[in-house]
């Protein structure tokens, strides 16, 4: 996929029925972030081979404590349970990607809302969009002490990627600053509503259709027994082969967003994925995950090291994206 390249191959497919099948044959790595610093040269080489052939990979001993995820979960689980019209007091600021959303994301691939319904945490403009401590005690500071882990995790992956192709360590670090007004790095709590069953057999329905990430990085936590991830890489596109991603509770899925594909010259793939209602044999209840989007600050300039692409502001590359993806469905 390219910087141009538009999702209307695959709405085309998915409008007409062409969903694909489901293969098993690529591996979905998993590299060991145990002793990064005296092994960052071999974490990195299994890293960027990674995201060089799929843009898709998870990490283990990550430094999150699981008692710290699960936690994160439960907070997650308690807020989406708050009634809809509390949720609703803090509703989605959508040039800030802040606050509670629920079925309003139609996907170009699908045409139809995502069933599920999410809650962004950007840090900088979360006035007035936290639910208080009489309603959830505990959230705000819960959520933002995994946020800052979540940060911390990526920080250390994009620091490999950014040896490699010859930025310096800290680079990508000081590009993601939080302690500053432009910070755009998002949490994004998400619930994929139970299928209720006289929807079990509705093929047009997805938890969320086929597209790429805007950002840098995706850290996504996902529970055991709660699957329907896959992705496509772009060799498997004209087969609409797609790639189960099965859940750990103490593993981090993570993704080359399309920001990272572009600073890196089109190396590091962001290719598409989904997350697909699940089978009648499947398991049929809520799903929750975790989803840690790593974007540039909005006013950090993107120009890969071979200057393949014109240089432009994260800010206006993300507002690029999203008119391309959105604006003509």
């Amino acid at each position: 996929m390219t910087d141009t390249t538009t999702m209307q191959e695959l709405a085309k497919e998915s409008r007409m029925g062409a969903m694909g099948s489901e293969t098993h044959a690529r591996e979905i790595r998993r590299i060991d972030l145990s002793d990064f610093e005296a092994r960052k040269a071999e974490i990195t080489e299994q890293l960027w081979a990674a995201s060089v052939d799929i843009g898709f990979f998870q990490v283990t001993n990550h430094g999150i404590a699981l008692a710290d995820i699960q936690r994160a979960f439960a907070m997650t689980e308690a807020f989406f349970a708050l009634p809809d019209e509390v949720k609703a007091r803090h509703p989605l600021k959508k040039a800030f990607n802040a606050g509670w959303e629920s079925r309003a994301q139609v996907r170009p691939s699908t045409g139809t809302p995502d069933q599920k319904e999410s809650y962004q945490i950007t840090r900088p403009h979360m006035e007035g969009l936290w639910p208080g401590e009489a309603a959830l005690p505990d959230f705000q500071q819960t959520m933002l002490a995994f946020e800052a882990q979540c940060w911390q995790v990526a920080m250390r992956i994009l620091s490999c990627f950014a040896d490699k192709l010859g930025f310096g360590s800290a680079f990508f670090t000081h590009a993601h600053d939080p302690a500053v007004p432009a910070y755009q790095s998002t949490l994004r709590l998400l619930h994929y509503f139970a299928i209720p069953p006289e929807q079990r057999d509705q093929l047009g329905l997805w938890r969320a259709g086929a597209h790429t990430d805007f950002d840098c990085l995706t850290l996504l936590f996902q529970q055991a027994g709660q699957g329907g991830l896959q992705v496509l890489p772009g060799k498997e596109h004209e087969q609409q082969a797609w790639t189960p991603i099965d859940p750990a509770d103490d593993v981090i899925t993570c993704n080359i967003g399309d920001m990272l594909m572009r600073w890196s010259d089109d190396q590091l793939k962001s290719n598409f994925h989904r997350v697909k209602n699940p089978r009648p044999d499947e398991y049929q209840g809520a799903r929750y995950s975790l989803a840690f989007f790593a974007q540039a600050n909005r006013d950090v300039v993107i120009q890969g090291p071979a200057k393949k692409y014109e240089p432009i502001t994260a800010e206006d590359y993300l507002y690029r994206r999203v008119n391309a993806n959105f604006s003509k469905y």
